[in-house]
């Protein structure tokens, strides 16, 4: 595009609308349809992303101004168009050969690596166990390096250190806490790529939560069917808070009607506003949840893919020995941070390996495909990944472009994965800018999935593109694949190289059962980076893992070791007893003149009583005439004999929008095969109003019966409230009047026991017998303020409880503590918790049992935490046995963080009582090891210490 000048067109309105014009009638030949300044450009106009970009590139031309790319999204009318146009005229931007220089001057160069010593690998955070700790690395060791560079148009760029990532996680952190997220909740992330984005998401992994990355809307005309499948999602994740952006948040507030668990709505400014305190990170295991990456639905209902802090590590790892990454590299990439290839891939990749991430919108390279060229021009991009149509995409829009200047001879790594690859693009691509520096040994098919993170096949770097011929008939499961003799039956696939290191493939014959090299059938891996199944889908992780190997649902074949994919599992049609993948037919299909390319979907369907499925073709079209829909029709099925040597059952020519896509592009073959049964194949959709209402009416129909479904809990909690109320004068009475602590204990044992009933909770006490009938120590769980109660309530004899010393400070309640025996500890005073440990010990020995809460503190998240030392060390010292005690269901009754009790059923399971061996430290640690597994066994919750 040329640059502005002070020739620049003012805008035009009858300019304006001829462009548009002369794009609808070459889409739609034949038609008399003329857009006005309020025609939607979409519903009326049939212009569709693709067409926009098209449209938006003749708009700059004509005008010689450059548009802001989020008019792609935004535009609905020409009249919306006319009004960016004449922004821009006001304020014009520098040339794309400009572009990314700020402020007129040269790029920064990426910062130097740190010295090591000859022959060493330079530094990395390999002890880090999580996230969290490869960012604080890197912070203490250089926190003003540039860590991501965001282009946000062609004069502006916003940078982000280390060390201002990690000061924002901290108030991000804070303002997370303070609307009630508690570690391992999931917090949903709806924004667009930008640098808020790198903040909210290390903020959620501060606080101890787990991010859920999910896209934005891209358009108007959608937001009914997006928010739905977003609903879906946060209600499998029962998301907490939902963080996204200003012109969004509206419409994300009505998600909160048709997700139960969805307490907040906010955006990156209002958190960062909301003046909390700063929190340092949560500490976090490497078994933790790092992310929950939700599949794309391209061929089924989206799963949560759940990965661990140590699965993305293992894969981040791996893939940077494969790919060679060292200190030298730059990677540059416009992925969307939702995706997993965007997210791990380049993102946390270039993190932990200490590259300079150069980072662009989505939307600027669909506008201007250009702009990631010079973005590897100006900074010396060494790295990058994409699918294959955005090679695809530059190939058409800019091989016959002159880009004086332009030097992509750095580029090393360009890797082409995320959907299946096509050997012609590449070799297209390599041919058309090889004359800027390109080497075409640095295009390399990549392999991988979200079960496994996000890589697993990589070839050598340099090596450059390994194509197999093989005959199309013999690529069937099960039957090995032969070398191509004539060029009719030839399918050429691509090597997508080895698994990483550390992980392993197979491919397996329907029963399971390994199959040799070069014969095809399901892919199956294995390895550090595979996840534990999907979020709260037992069934489908049942399905998923088998004998500790993970399907991939492709099919393929191994050469050499080498992973070459066939096609994928639920895509596979079959016809006349042979296995059909729709790629080649889809492709020759979106070839044809008439049908637009890249909407072009192929499917099976299953006619009852019959074993082949019916091979049906879908394609989109604006051409209306009769004899020409049925000329196209006539070369379709033509397409599908020389692809696949049989006709189609059905051609069905659709128009614009009926072929459904994932974010990612991918085409949902599913979901149009759904509507064609369905009937309601390319159907208009409805107006944005009327989506909004629609959507508007579902949120507050969930609102109303949620409040209906809260009446009868809240009469139950204020009547539980009103139970303690009535009888906690009578036990205060009771514990300051009477003169023994058997006395008051059994008071408050009956009182307690009352209460427990009135509140509809039942209470079952097993192994009271196994108390001691000299002194013991009791250790007990805790998961909830209501635990002293309901040890009240089940142990007939008096005990003593060792609680926090902030509760002396409160002047009512201190007298009572004191009157029942309690002993106060100082949880943070490392000085005087010695001095408390003697205390305890020599107390130990005398009077009624003392009762630790061994593991100190609670949280709404169910599981036993790690138990503390200093009840068995008391023990220990007195000589006396500890009795493990088991609460079960107080959590569910009262948990951290509400003050509604619900009626539930309460156990108490007293254990049999363990003697300490001796006092020492290793003695210790066996007694502690040995009550906490009993009270494992009988407290109803998982180990939290194994997460």
């Amino acid at each position: 595009m040329p640059a502005p000048s002070a020739h620049a067109h003012p805008p035009d309105a009858e300019a304006l609308l001829r462009l548009i014009d002369e794009v609808v009638r070459e889409l739609q030949p034949g038609t008399t349809r003329r857009a006005s300044l309020d025609s939607p450009l979409d519903r009326e106009l049939g212009l569709d992303s693709l067409s926009r970009v098209e449209l938006l590139a003749r708009i700059e031309r004509r005008f010689v101004l450059r548009l802001p790319t989020e008019v792609l999204a935004d535009a609905e009318t020409p009249r919306d168009l006319l009004h960016a146009l004449a922004q821009a005229a006001r304020a014009p931007t520098p040339s794309p050969r400009s572009a990314d220089m700020e402020g007129g001057m040269p790029p920064p160069q990426p910062s130097a690596p740190e010295p090591a010593t000859a022959g060493a690998t330079p530094p990395l955070p390999a002890s880090a166990a999580t996230l969290v700790e490869v960012l604080e690395w890197h912070v203490a060791r250089h926190p003003e390096r540039v860590h991501v560079r965001f282009l946000v148009d062609d004069a502006h760029a916003e940078t982000l250190t280390c060390a201002q990532l990690h000061e924002a996680a901290t108030r991000f952190a804070g303002a997370l806490v303070a609307l009630g997220v508690r570690p391992g909740d999931c917090v949903a992330l709806m924004l667009p790529s930008g640098l808020d984005f790198f903040r909210c998401f290390f903020g959620i992994l501060f606080a101890g939560a787990v991010p859920v990355p999910m896209y934005p809307p891209a358009r108007p005309n959608q937001i009914e069917e997006h928010l739905r499948r977003q609903a879906g999602i946060l209600h499998n994740c029962e998301a907490w808070v939902l963080i996204t952006f200003d012109r969004v948040r509206p419409l994300a507030r009505m998600l909160a009607g048709l997700v139960p668990t969805l307490a907040h709505v906010s955006t990156p400014d209002a958190l960062a506003a909301s003046g909390r305190a700063p929190l340092p990170p949560q500490p976090l295991r490497s078994a933790a949840l790092g992310l929950i990456q939700y599949t794309s639905g391209s061929t089924g209902d989206p799963k949560g893919v759940a990965l661990s802090h140590a699965n993305l590590l293992a894969n981040i790892r791996a893939w940077g020995r494969a790919a060679a990454l060292g200190p030298q590299d730059v990677c540059v990439s416009w992925l969307p941070l939702y995706h997993d290839m965007g997210l791990i891939g380049t993102w946390l990749g270039s993190l932990y390996h200490g590259l300079p991430l150069v980072l662009m919108s989505p939307l600027d390279f669909l506008a201007r495909p250009e702009r990631w060229l010079w973005a590897i021009h100006h900074y010396r991009g060494t790295v990058t990944a994409a699918p294959n149509f955005a090679f695809e995409l530059c190939v058409r829009r800019l091989a016959d472009t002159e880009l004086d200047g332009l030097d992509l001879s750095s580029w090393r790594l360009a890797a082409n994965g995320a959907e299946p690859v096509n050997p012609d693009t590449l070799a297209r691509f390599a041919a058309a800018f090889s004359r800027y520096g390109l080497d075409a040994h640095s295009l390399m098919p990549v392999y991988g999935l979200a079960e496994c993170a996000v890589g697993l096949c990589v070839p050598p770097p340099g090596r450059g593109v390994v194509i197999d011929h093989v005959q199309r008939s013999s690529v069937r499961l099960g039957t090995q694949v032969r070398p191509a003799t004539n060029d009719s039956d030839t399918l050429r696939l691509v090597s997508c190289g080895p698994a990483l290191p550390g992980h392993a493939l197979r491919i397996v014959d329907a029963d399971g059962h390994p199959l040799p090299e070069r014969c095809v059938g399901a892919v199956e891996f294995r390895g550090p980076s595979a996840t534990a199944g999907y979020y709260r889908n037992p069934a489908a992780t049942a399905a998923l893992i088998r004998d500790g190997w993970l399907a991939t649902g492709d099919h393929g074949y191994l050469a050499d070791g080498e992973l070459y994919l066939t096609g994928r599992a639920k895509e596979m049609i079959i016809r006349a007893g042979r296995n059909l993948y729709p790629y080649d037919l889809e492709q020759a299909a979106g070839e044809l003149p008439g049908v637009r390319k890249g909407c072009v979907a192929v499917f099976g369907t299953l006619v009852p009583g019959e074993v082949d499925e019916r091979l049906v073709v879908v394609a989109e079209t604006r051409t209306s005439d009769p004899q020409t829909r049925a000329a196209l029709e006539a070369r379709i099925t033509a397409a599908a004999m020389e692809q696949f040597g049989l006709a189609p059952d059905a051609v069905v020519l659709a128009p614009p929008h009926a072929v459904l896509k994932t974010s990612s592009g991918k085409i949902r073959r599913a979901a149009v095969r759904d509507a064609y049964l369905a009937g309601t194949l390319g159907a208009p959709s409805r107006a944005t109003w009327l989506q909004v209402l629609r959507l508007q009416r579902a949120s507050l129909a969930g609102r109303a019966r949620r409040a209906a479904e809260t009446v009868p809990h809240q009469l139950r909690a204020a009547w539980a409230w009103f139970a303690f109320m009535l009888l906690a004068p009578i036990a205060t009475l009771a514990i300051l009047v009477l003169p023994r602590l058997e006395q008051r204990w059994t008071a408050c044992h009956r009182i307690a026991r009352l209460h427990a009933w009135l509140c509809g909770c039942t209470l079952r006490v097993e192994g009271v017998d196994h108390l001691p009938a000299k002194g013991c120590v009791l250790v007990a769980n805790h998961a909830s303020y209501i635990d002293g109660l309901v040890l009240a309530a089940a142990l007939p004899q008096p005990v003593r409880f060792v609680a926090k010393a902030e509760l002396r400070d409160n002047r009512l309640l201190r007298p009572l503590f004191e009157r029942m025996g309690t002993h106060f500890v100082r949880r943070f005073d490392a000085a005087h918790g010695v001095e408390d440990a003697d205390t305890l010990a020599a107390g130990a020995g005398t009077g009624a049992p003392l009762l630790f809460f061994a593991e100190g503190t609670f949280s709404a998240r169910p599981g036993l935490q790690a138990f503390r030392l200093g009840a068995f060390q008391a023990a220990a010292r007195q000589h006396l046995p500890v009795v493990p005690v088991a609460l079960a269901g107080t959590r569910a009754v009262l948990p951290d963080g509400s003050w509604r009790p619900r009626p539930g059923a309460l156990a108490v399971t007293v254990c049999a009582p363990l003697q300490p061996d001796g006092e020492d430290w290793h003695d210790l640690l066996a007694l502690r090891d040995a009550v906490r597994a009993d009270i494992l066994a009988h407290c109803g919750e998982d180990d939290a210490t194994r997460r």
